[in-house]
């Protein structure tokens, strides 16, 4: 098979956005290591500290927190492309910024509430063939990953393909989707994209 784009833009896996955050400030030099390494426990030092309190950190564990963009991408980063063995992450297929998840999920809402999920996909190149197929992927597999209130929209980024309006035609269409979906071919590629999906 011939490749549309046989030399694409890759991006190195530590520059992909991540959840993990940089210690930030840490002291360093010796007094620092001797410090981590004689550490003195709190209810030696505290007069007033409860043995009980440790306990209730376990608790936080399981609170339920609202999905979120970095989640969302988190969820298709991985996705293989269809002509290259990277994922759509390292092609800068699907970007953080691209993802827009309404109601916000900062705002306290009621979990049953209709939250819309919009990701963007920037092509490689502007005549891409695989770009409804990439979109395809992406919309399978969020909804497959996220809870049933979450509606999944994928849209060509404005600008970023020649038949941008087509291909948004598409893959906005319900009915085309479910025909494609019962397509042998299609759900073999399909499923070979979401093999990296962990």
């Amino acid at each position: 098979m011939e490749k549309d784009n046989a030399n694409p833009t890759i991006l190195n896996t530590s520059q992909l956005p991540t959840r993990q955050h940089k210690k930030r400030g840490a002291p360093r030099g010796p007094e620092s290591k001797i410090g981590n390494l004689m550490h003195k426990p709190q209810y030696l030092s505290d007069p007033f500290y409860d043995f009980q309190s440790d306990d209730t950190e376990s608790d936080d564990e399981f609170t339920i927190e609202p999905i979120d963009e970095q989640e969302v991408y988190d969820l298709i980063s991985t996705i293989s492309d269809p002509e290259h063995p990277l994922s759509l992450g390292q092609l800068a297929v699907v970007n953080l910024p691209d993802i827009h998840i309404t109601p916000s999920p900062s705002e306290a809402t009621d979990p049953n509430t209709l939250t819309r999920v919009l990701v963007n996909i920037t092509p490689t190149i502007t005549h891409c063939s695989l770009a409804t197929v990439i979109g395809l992927g992406v919309r399978v597999r969020l909804e497959q990953a996220l809870p049933p209130n979450y509606r999944v929209d994928v849209m060509i980024k404005e600008g970023s393909h020649s038949q941008d309006d087509q291909v948004n035609k598409q893959l906005a269409d319900k009915e085309r989707v479910a025909a494609a979906l019962e397509n042998d071919t299609l759900k073999g590629v399909l499923d070979k994209m979401l093999e990296t999906c962990v």
